[in-house]
């Protein structure tokens, strides 16, 4: 009879091996989960950014009285200060002669702040009591004056870590649209920046 012992596991050389292939395919995979993590940071502060101007065109009309909508990295609030690429945003009602500038609400873009940018002429926006973006000509009345506004406009949100950038389009008639500007517009999709 035969005295046959087997044994069970991996040798030295296996494990090696294995090891190797593994650290080759996170090697691999890294990069496209940071580019996930970046593009999911871009679409997150868009989001966020598109919904907090469609609230402030919202109060718009549901006040019937003009307010605006400010990029700051105050912690948001009554006259905060508006500042191109603000990591806050603040919305407040403008005030008419002798009223006072009454804090709607306000929010942070989070944590993807810090490595997001929010590119745009325009830092500060105001809606009108119809919802539409308007320009302010006269001083004094909040933070809405001619110099800082601009309509249309466009706010470019992006990551330096990003394969794509999102863009908000604000209209003249009030559309506030979000759409990626790296679809090529032959693709005629709904999220090409052409309309």
């Amino acid at each position: 009879m035969l005295n046959v012992k087997i044994t069970r596991g991996f040798t030295l050389i296996e494990l090696m091996i294995t090891l190797a292939v593994l650290a080759l395919l996170l090697s691999l995979g890294v990069p496209t989960f940071s580019k996930i993590i970046h593009n999911a940071q871009v679409r997150s502060v868009a989001e966020a950014l598109q919904n907090g101007l469609r609230l402030a065109q919202n109060e718009a009309v549901r006040h019937s009285h003009q307010t605006a909508f400010v990029l700051t990295n105050d912690p948001p609030g009554l006259n905060a200060t508006a500042i191109a690429n603000g990591k806050n945003w603040s919305i407040q009602i403008v005030p008419r002669p002798g009223e006072t500038a009454e804090y709607v609400q306000g929010g942070s873009f989070g944590n993807q702040a810090g490595a997001v940018t929010i590119t745009s002429e325009t830092y500060v926006l105001c809606f009108n009591p119809i919802g539409r973006p308007v320009t302010i000509a006269s001083t004094g009345l909040g933070p809405c004056t001619a110099s800082m506004v601009g309509i249309p406009t466009t706010f470019v949100v992006a990551n330096a870590g990003a394969d794509r950038s999102l863009q908000l389009q604000v209209s003249a008639g009030g559309k506030i649209r979000m759409c990626d500007a790296s679809v090529p517009l032959s693709t005629r999709r709904p999220d090409d920046c052409s309309s």
